[in-house]
């Protein structure tokens, strides 16, 4: 699995984009989260994909200053009470995590999470100890990392241990109390 194919499967994941509408407020671009009715400026997603919404079909883009989207070779210009959606950052460490995974080790995990009905953009802590340490030397440790979906809580553990074998152990604790354990030995 290349690097593509994986932010590809990242990309797909559900809850992957902040989805609302955005106001001309001030001579600002203001954007309300639909979801959590949040205002933030729209300046604070600059240079960052955002989709439009348009005769029933999305345009994607990057959001560039003055309230316009590059689609391409095109510009557009936002309006007024305008639906969008923008795409949601992962957490830094649960990115770097994901990298260092071995892709049946990230493929069992990302399948694993959404069984449960959780996204990686879900993600509301990640403690990715493998950041501390030398990718060369012999390690072991435990990352903690806590989703939610807005109707659940997951807690997962992993425990790695990176010597003459690679061995991934992902512990998930669901608030009700569920645990599933899957364990990639390579």
């Amino acid at each position: 699995m290349n690097q593509q194919q994986r932010l590809i499967l990242i990309e797909k994941q559900d809850r992957s984009f902040e989805t609302g509408t955005i106001e001309y407020i001030n001579q600002q671009w203001v954007f309300f989260d639909e979801e959590t009715e949040e205002a933030s400026l729209l300046d604070h997603f600059l240079h960052q994909e955002i989709e439009i919404s348009r005769t029933d079909c999305w345009l994607k883009g990057m959001l560039i200053e003055g309230g316009r989207v590059q689609c391409g070779s095109e510009l557009f210009d936002l309006h007024d009470r305008e639906t969008i959606r923008i795409r949601k950052q992962l957490i830094y460490s649960l990115e770097r995590l994901l990298e260092q995974l071995q892709d049946e080790a990230f493929l069992y995990f990302i399948n694993t999470l959404n069984s449960l009905q959780f996204s990686v953009h879900d993600c509301i802590y990640c403690y990715n100890h493998l950041n501390f340490l030398n990718p060369k030397d012999r390690v072991n440790g435990v990352n903690f990392l806590i989703f939610d979906n807005e109707e659940e809580i997951c807690s997962i553990q992993h425990h790695f241990d990176y010597s003459s074998t690679r061995n991934d152990r992902f512990e998930f604790t669901l608030n009700n109390g569920k645990r599933t354990v899957i364990e990639k030995i390579s």
